[in-house]
């Protein structure tokens, strides 16, 4: 059968060993390995992705040191002893023909211990913590300690190692003059700032033999002032393609800088034009990462040219299985990784395990999968959001007849509305992942259907599963219902149109959304078709990479294609409830375009001058054509009591059992809970 992605799908010679497929799945933290029964778990996550064909992985970092940890209790991998545990993973690996690469990551400053090092004792903007310059003697230690992780990572039957050199972690931090202000033999000159790093590889290339891959993670964009600039990037890339890197992994960004580059307002592949360039320069094999999340998209990649492999990482999260669809001409029926950020990323920085919003299965592979049932029972389920997508799905897979009401013309509950907003095209993907689920499981699914409790009543339904959802609330302010005035459904929808002047009532993740959908003339964006330069533009990218760091000396400016005013009730920054991993690109972008955000605000009133406020104490009225309320929204549960009263058996989840912020990683989770032990 003949590939829908020819050049996805091709295999890669490395000279000592070939790859099946240009596929890599890249290194996440996702704290597994730092659990209890840790290694079993971790090797059965990643033998689950092996078995669907991923070609190569790369486990999460594991320091070479002490020292090098991100956090008192990270992974170290410096000893003998620990050999036994590793052997879990790339066991499982092998036996599902995989391969897979330990990656050695020193956090340097952005170690949260109170032993962190660097080449200066330059605090990080992230850290509380300043880290201690390192001495010569602890230099040359730390080279050797690489060394041996990497000697021990090939004796644990690894095929090869991650030499983590990306994203602001130590080997970086001695490569760019802000962070590196020595004035020895390891700083000044770029020759002496590239010194540590090509040490690293030497070493390890002599301790581990020719024939053990070395990925070396480069960083091509550092997006800070005063990074390194686009010849140093190059001729750093050949001194160490030279001392024995097999092939370039990409990486964007510091952790401190302050262009987002993971998140869902992130253009897909809006960095891989850096990967391109750089691959002209070199003659090993170079991978495109970061906001690749499907296989037209990586195919695409490939077939221009700008990389010989893709680096997906969360997308594995999302689907384990997104290689064999891919190769199977499936690809309609992968969960796609939306970039969200809220269940994995969000929780990493709380110390938490890692999930996926939309698929919570993800890094809990030990535990049982649902069982079909014996006896299927008709189920009814209201609302065709993602908590009721998620529980039908769930249900129907393990053999129930399920039954799914929506009152709307399309499934997708609130995602529909979050796919309107700028930059959140891609949870449209979710939807469409769910329907075509709900197609192949032979699920019934009647849209343009208020269903009423009597009907459900009369059909004779096993169990009623309520997942309507949530209105938006109405907060009591003198004229809320005064014509000017909208809630934040009806704009996301579409139904009431607004004008050049808005007020937006709430200053939560909902109000931060709507400013940036009432921000665009055109909010509606393909994100297969992205618009990158208007995002590089705007976060102050420079696409030619003329600059330090590969930023403009002053990004273009976007104003706001209206006046603006975001209101909150409380002080502080706008944005509560919002991820913690995106909400500061969301204030920035706010910045950016000239929102007017106020707080400490009392509401007086809304008539025809507009919305009469009190702004700390003082009078104020904000002559607009429309105010938007994002005040927070109330549970739909309408149909619950009279069920209840009937003696059918109903179960509240989603928006419906709770309001509160929306919530999806929770409400996809208790669907795809109730679904796994209903019946």
């Amino acid at each position: 059968m003949n590939s829908p992605y020819p050049h996805l799908f091709a295999p890669l010679d490395l000279g000592f060993t070939t790859l099946k497929n240009r596929i890599l799945m890249g290194s996440m933290h996702t704290l597994l390995e730092d659990m209890p029964d840790g290694f079993r778990k971790s090797a059965a996550f990643f033998a689950e992705r092996a078995r669907a064909d991923v070609a190569l992985m790369v486990t999460g970092g594991f320091a070479p040191n002490d020292e090098g940890r991100l956090s008192e209790g990270s992974s170290v991998f410096n000893r003998a002893d620990q050999v036994a545990d590793h052997r879990l993973i790339t066991a499982a690996v092998h036996a599902a023909d995989s391969k897979i690469l330990l990656q050695i990551l020193h956090g340097g400053r952005y170690s949260r211990h109170g032993a962190l090092v660097a080449p200066s004792p330059v605090r990080a903007q992230i850290n509380k913590l300043a880290p201690r310059a390192m001495t010569e003697a602890d230099i040359e230690r730390t080279i050797e300690d690489f060394a041996r992780c990497a000697a021990l990572a090939r004796e644990a039957g690894y095929d090869g190692v991650e030499i983590m050199g990306s994203e602001g972690y130590l080997l970086t931090q001695f490569l760019v003059p802000r962070t590196n202000q020595r004035d020895d033999a390891w700083g000044g000159s770029l020759h002496n700032r590239q010194r540590f790093a090509l040490e690293v590889v030497r070493r390890t290339r002599e301790r581990v033999g020719a024939d053990f891959i070395l990925m070396y993670r480069l960083s091509v964009l550092d997006l800070l002032p005063d990074g390194a600039d686009w010849a140093e990037i190059v001729a750093t890339a050949r001194a160490l393609q030279g001392a024995g890197v097999t092939l370039f992994n990409t990486g964007v960004g510091w952790h401190e800088a302050r262009v987002p580059t993971i998140a869902h307002m992130v253009p897909r592949g809006a960095f891989t034009f850096a990967a391109a360039r750089l691959r002209g320069e070199l003659s090993v094999p170079l991978i495109a990462s970061n906001r690749i999340n499907n296989p037209a998209q990586a195919e695409a990649v490939l077939a221009r040219g700008e990389a010989d492999m893709v680096s997906m990482a969360r997308p594995f999260l999302a689907d384990p299985q997104f290689v064999r669809k891919a190769r199977e001409g499936r690809a309609d029926e992968i969960n796609t990784c939306i970039a969200c950020n809220q269940a994995c990323l969000d929780v990493i920085f709380r110390d938490q395990l890692c999930g996926c919003m939309v698929n919570p299965r993800a890094c809990r592979e030990t535990e049982p999968l649902p069982a079909p049932v014996r006896t299927p029972q008709r189920l009814a389920v209201v609302g065709g959001g993602p908590a009721g997508l998620a529980f039908a799905t769930g249900a129907a897979q393990r053999g129930h007849h399920v039954t799914v009401y929506e009152a709307a013309a399309q499934l997708g509950g609130q995602f529909n509305l979050a796919k309107a907003v700028p930059g959140k095209g891609d949870y449209a993907e979710t939807i469409r992942y769910y329907a075509r689920q709900l197609e192949l499981l032979g699920a019934a699914v009647r849209l343009n259907h208020r269903v009423a409790a009597q009907e459900l009543i009369t059909a004779g339904y096993d169990a009623v599963v309520l997942a309507s959802g949530v209105r938006a609330r109405r907060p009591d302010i003198a004229g809320i219902d005064h014509p000017l005035v909208l809630d934040y459904a009806e704009l996301l929808t579409g139904q009431r149109p607004v004008g050049q002047r808005v007020a937006i009532i709430g200053g939560g993740g909902i109000g931060l959304d709507v400013a940036e959908y009432l921000a665009h003339a055109e909010p509606n964006q393909d994100p297969a078709r992205p618009d990158i330069d208007a995002f590089l533009q705007m976060w102050g990218v420079d696409r030619q990479l003329g600059a330090r760091g590969g930023l403009l000396p002053e990004p273009v400016a976007v104003p706001s294609a209206r006046t603006l005013y975001l209101c909150q009730r409380s002080d502080g920054l706008p944005g509560r409830g919002a991820g913690m991993t995106t909400v500061w690109a969301h204030r920035l972008t706010l910045q950016k375009r000239g929102v007017q955000v106020l707080t400490g605000v009392e509401y007086a009133r809304i008539d025809d001058a507009g919305l009469h406020l009190l702004v700390q104490g003082e009078p104020r009225l904000l002559a607009v054509d429309n105010v938007v309320i994002c005040a927070g929204q109330e549970p739909q549960q309408a149909l619950f009591a009279a069920l209840q009263a009937a003696g059918m058996a109903v179960h509240l989840i989603g928006g419906a059992r709770e309001a509160g912020e929306l919530n999806a990683v929770r409400a996809i989770a208790e669907g795809t809970q109730l679904a796994a032990t209903l019946g």
